[in-house]
């Protein structure tokens, strides 16, 4: 018998394998011990070994989580906690053993996050949740990923996983401390998971299928909702319904140890054309796209009507901009226009097909500034044109008429000029 089978725990060294190669896939930065991917490889098949003789001998334990922070729209920061290269590849290893199991579980809930559930998928329901009923909330649970309850979670989890090592490597894992910029340690204190760690979305999705997808099934049978991840939108027929829901499910979140997000929870109003009536909040953000009342012609009489539906935020566009504002391609004139466009093309092609799913025309301003970069670096890189913006722009039209097919926006219609 061989020594792979032999071991305690039947994590084998092809396991471990191929949960570094989707690691190594999806990139990432370093964590506390400072190893980034490309240090990790230089002694891959020894940490490799160190991972699997670890983890198949039940003597694999975490380090600690480095906590960054990233911007959000609001202008605030969201902390992260990022596990080593290696922890990533061990988290994987259970992640793939179970998430077959547990995305199952929620199989009947179509519209929860999975997987195998794309944002456009959850975003074309909302739509059309949003025409059928006339009254959405827009729930915000605070602090989500910081306020999961390890007992409560670890209940969940033995519904659906009988492997004791699995379980024993799920309690380490939420165990993990978090290291701050400064190198403090802080322990965990029974509740909490990182938000960037590998195995933390599968986890959080469970627990709030059972906090709330389950809860409003059976309670609230004839409502609709809506959720990816922990972003949750609920449909109702009337405020009123509206009202006394948020307050059921307030009640249900704290039986949980969750609470509401009061400055971000808001009851809207669904008005279009059909909804007569009035109310201060008639628009919600979700996934990157707003919600809200926007006009369109009709194409069986011609009249211009007000419809709800989705298009890329406001928050989202302001990230474009800013991502526009500071890519590197701009700051050199060594380079030739057509090798700009192939280094950006792949870039403008994805904000297209994500935010340009609906309403793509409401890109232009994200898109026109674009331009107008590229007229900028023509009057840099040309002496001539230096002193004239418009002449930049003269030199883009005549590119464009000469090369329509040079940027990806210019193909779709969406080019400034």
């Amino acid at each position: 018998m061989s020594k792979q089978n032999q071991r305690p725990i039947p994590v084998t060294r092809e396991m471990v394998a191929r949960a570094y190669h989707q690691v190594k896939r999806k990139g990432g930065s370093s964590g506390v011990d400072g190893e980034s991917l490309s240090v990790f490889e230089r002694q891959l098949s020894n940490n490799l070994y160190k991972i699997w003789n670890r983890m198949s001998s039940g003597s694999y334990f975490p380090p600690a989580v480095k906590e960054v922070e990233i911007p959000k729209p609001n202008g605030q920061k969201r902390p992260l906690g990022i596990p080593t290269v290696g922890d990533r590849v061990a988290q994987t290893v259970v992640k793939k053993h179970i998430e077959d199991r547990l995305e199952q579980v929620v199989d009947g809930y179509y519209y929860v996050y999975r997987p195998s559930r794309s944002a456009h998928d959850v975003l074309k329901q909302v739509r059309q949740n949003c025409w059928n009923y006339d009254w959405a909330i827009d729930l915000d649970i605070e602090r989500f990923f910081d306020s999961i309850d390890h007992t409560l979670l670890l209940q969940a989890v033995e519904k659906y996983v009988e492997e004791k090592w699995v379980k024993l490597y799920l309690q380490r894992w939420l165990a993990m401390p978090i290291e701050k910029r400064n190198g403090e340690r802080v322990e965990r204190q029974g509740k909490g998971m990182p938000q960037g760690g590998v195995i933390s979305p599968l986890l959080a999705n469970l627990f709030l299928h059972y906090v709330l997808d389950k809860w409003l099934s059976k309670h609230y049978p004839t409502v609709k909702f809506v959720r990816y991840a922990d972003d949750i939108i609920i449909h109702c027929a009337s405020q009123a319904q509206a009202e006394e829901l948020l307050e059921q499910v307030s009640k249900r979140l704290e039986a949980c140890k969750l609470r509401v997000n009061k400055a971000k929870t808001q009851i809207v109003y669904c008005k279009d054309f059909r909804r007569k009536g009035e109310h201060r909040k008639v628009r919600f953000d979700f996934l990157g796209y707003s919600f809200e009342p926007i006009r369109f012609g009709s194409q069986f009489d011609g009249s211009v009507k007000l419809g709800f539906d989705p298009a890329i935020s406001k928050s989202s566009s302001k990230r474009l901009l800013e991502e526009v504002k500071s890519m590197k391609e701009f700051s050199s004139t060594r380079i030739t226009l057509e090798a700009m466009a192939r280094r950006l093309n792949p870039k403008i092609r994805g904000w297209l097909h994500y935010y340009g799913k609906y309403k793509r025309y409401k890109m232009r301003r994200v898109l026109y500034f674009l331009d107008k970069k590229v007229a900028h670096w023509l009057r840099k890189r040309y002496k001539r044109l230096k002193r004239n913006f418009e002449k930049g722009y003269t030199m883009l039209r005549r590119i464009y008429r000469k090369k329509p097919y040079l940027f990806h926006h210019w193909q779709v219609g969406l080019q400034s000029f």
